[in-house]
C-alpha cells in the first residue's frame, strides 16, 4: 500500500488501511515528532495538554492511563500531578513513540518535582492496542488520550473499552482536533492546515505526506456535539467540550 494513496485526492482510507498507515507513518516520524509538534502548533500544544491535565483533575494517589500516549508528554504531565503515590502508564501502538517515551523516562523526565510537593509518580510505557487495553475492567481513576481517537479504526469502540477499564465515577479527558465555528477563522484555518501547515510538517518531519494527513482526518472527524454524542453513546456521563484556540482543539471530559 503506498503511503502517498491516504493524502491523495484529500480523502481517507478504509479503517484497517488507514490503521495500518498511520502505525508506519508514525512510527516513521517519531525522532522528529516533538519537534514537528512545536513548530505547527507554535508552541501551544503543551499549554493544551496542561489544560487536559487540569480539566481531568487527578487527584494525588491516583491511578491515570494516557492511550496513544507518543513520547509521553500527557503522561509526565500527569505523573506532576498524581505525585509519588500515584501509578501512570502510557499506552501506544507505535513501538518507536514507546521506545523515545522509556528512554525519557530513564533520563529522568519522571522525577521532576510535582504541584504538591515531592517528585512525579513513576510512568510504565507499554506497546498497545487501544481498542484491546492489556488491563482489567475498572483498573484506573482517570484515562487520557491526546490527538488518538480519531486515528481509531473504530472511534466508539476506543470510547468503550476507555469506559471499561475506569472505575465507576473515573474521569475522561480526550485532547482533539475540533471543529472551528467562526466562518472566517475556519477558513483561515484550512488554509493554513492544507498549505503551510503540511509544508512545515513535511520539512521538519522528513514524512512525504503526515502532515497531510492530519488535515484530511480533521476534516472527516466529527464536530464537538457529534463526538460528544459518540461519548454519550460509550456509556460515558455528562459529557463536555471546551474549545481551544478559537475551536481548533477541544477537550472532551466525562464520567464513567
Amino acid at each position: 500500500m503506498p503511503l502517498t494513496g491516504l493524502a491523495a485526492g484529500r480523502r481517507l482510507l478504509p479503517p484497517q488501511s488507514r490503521v495500518a498507515y498511520v502505525r508506519v507513518m508514525f512510527s516513521a516520524i517519531a525522532p522528529r515528532y516533538d519537534l514537528t509538534n512545536t513548530v505547527i502548533s507554535v508552541g501551544l500544544h503543551r499549554r493544551w495538554k496542561r489544560e487536559t491535565v487540569r480539566l481531568l483533575a487527578p487527584p494525588p494517589g491516583a491511578r491515570v492511563v494516557d492511550v496513544c500516549c507518543g513520547t509521553g508528554d500527557l503522561a509526565r504531565l500527569l505523573a506532576e500531578a498524581v505525585g509519588t503515590q500515584g501509578q501512570v502508564v502510557g499506552v501506544d501502538f507505535a513501538a518507536p513513540m514507546v521506545r523515545l517515551a522509556r528512554r525519557r523516562r530513564r533520563q529522568g523526565d519522571g522525577a521532576r518535582p510535582s504541584p504538591g510537593g515531592g517528585t512525579a509518580a513513576s510512568i510504565a510505557y507499554l506497546v498497545g492496542d487501544a481498542l484491546t487495553l492489556p488491563f482489567p475492567d475498572a483498573t484506573f481513576d482517570g484515562v487520557t488520550v491526546g490527538f488518538g481517537l480519531r486515528n481509531l479504526a473504530d472511534p466508539l469502540a476506543g470510547l468503550r473499552e476507555l469506559r471499561r477499564v475506569l472505575r465507576p465515577g473515573g474521569r475522561l479527558a480526550v485532547l482533539e482536533f475540533a471543529r472551528v465555528r467562526r466562518p472566517l477563522l475556519r477558513a483561515l484555518y484550512d488554509l493554513y492546515s492544507f498549505t503551510l501547515l503540511a509544508t512545515l510538517g513535511r520539512l521538519v518531519s522528513r514524512h512525504p505526506d503526515a502532515y497531510l494527513y492530519l488535515p484530511v482526518s480533521v476534516r472527516h472527524w466529527p464536530d464537538q456535539a457529534g463526538v460528544l454524542k459518540m461519548m454519550g453513546e460509550a456509556g460515558f456521563q455528562d459529557p463536555r467540550a471546551r474549545d481551544l484556540a478559537g475551536g481548533i482543539v477541544a477537550v472532551y471530559t466525562a464520567q464513567a
